[in-house]
């Protein structure tokens, strides 16, 4: 089936014929990747030893005025790529050390990555990863059963009205908290190997955003009643930076979140008794964005 002829992968829905036109994410019908390396400050079960062999994708369905990829996300900035290139970037990576192959924001092009692992899983020996912004449809999570082992989404909102206005995507939390149900099913419980790294299972990313603590909390509340705690590890993030590029519309995130904001979410995770992830405040830094400068590519 031709899926770049009426895309359909994303909840936007757009229709484009992606041979001749870009979607919503701003792709065409060819692979774009602006960078390729060994990631060392994912998650410790994610990044445990020489680091995730990450692949940054171009383009992105969501609109995050905060993006701190807005590089790669909005302005599309990479490198086209073919599918055996893409396969023959896997293996370099695995054989650099990569502790998995690591896919970020790889929704848009799940047809041509499928490809691509078809031409390289049988000489894959680590897990494949799925990282995204959670603003996923079913039917595609779906098609990655059997490919990916180990499942990275965010859970951004749970309120319509702020995915609206930060993210251009009222329905964020209905089109991800189903994608994430469907990610818990297919991986099911977390494994490990003797390194402590992880190899199958789900991470669920939270950001804490300025002003959306209570949120936050409204999102672990429904993560402990609807995911198997033995399925999945909540990872609770302070890296939110509030970059110049931040519309005036959304004055409000122009600062950094506060300790006592953080901590409240921290500390309702720890009343939850859920298993995971928190960072430092130093964690909020733009020294963390990614230079992409198509290193691997």
């Amino acid at each position: 089936m031709d899926m770049m002829s009426n895309c359909m992968l994303c909840p936007r829905k757009c229709g484009v014929n992606r041979h001749n036109a870009i979607g919503f994410c701003r792709s065409g019908d060819t692979v774009s990747a602006a960078k390729a390396y060994l990631h060392q400050w994912e998650e410790p079960c994610i990044s445990y030893k020489n680091g995730a062999g990450t692949v940054f994708f171009s383009g992105c369905s969501l609109r995050c005025c905060f993006c701190q990829n807005m590089a790669i996300s909005r302005k599309n900035i990479g490198k086209s790529i073919s599918e055996r290139r893409l396969a023959d970037i896997f293996l370099e990576l695995q054989e650099q050390g990569a502790d998995n192959i690591e896919l970020v924001t790889p929704t848009h092009f799940v047809p041509q990555i499928l490809n691509a692992l078809d031409l390289s899983k049988h000489r894959l020996k680590i897990p494949v990863v799925y990282n995204s912004g959670g603003y996923e449809l079913t039917d595609t999570i779906n098609m990655l059963d059997g490919y990916i082992d180990i499942y990275l989404p965010d859970i951004k909102y749970y309120s319509s009205s702020a995915s609206e206005k930060y993210s251009s995507a009222a329905d964020y939390f209905k089109y991800a908290s189903d994608a994430v149900l469907s990610m818990s099913s297919q991986v099911g419980r977390l494994q490990y190997n003797e390194d402590g790294g992880l190899t199958k299972g789900m991470i669920i990313r939270h950001l804490v955003l300025p002003g959306l603590r209570h949120d936050s909390m409204k999102i672990l509340d429904w993560i402990c009643e609807n995911i198997p705690r033995e399925n999945a590890l909540i990872s609770i993030m302070n890296q939110y930076t509030p970059f110049d590029f931040i519309p005036d519309s959304c004055a409000e995130l122009r600062r950094r979140v506060t300790k006592m904001e953080y901590n409240s979410v921290v500390n309702h995770a720890r009343a939850l008794e859920m298993d995971g992830f928190t960072q430092d405040i130093s964690s909020s830094a733009e020294k963390y964005v990614p230079d992409f400068n198509f290193i691997g590519i």
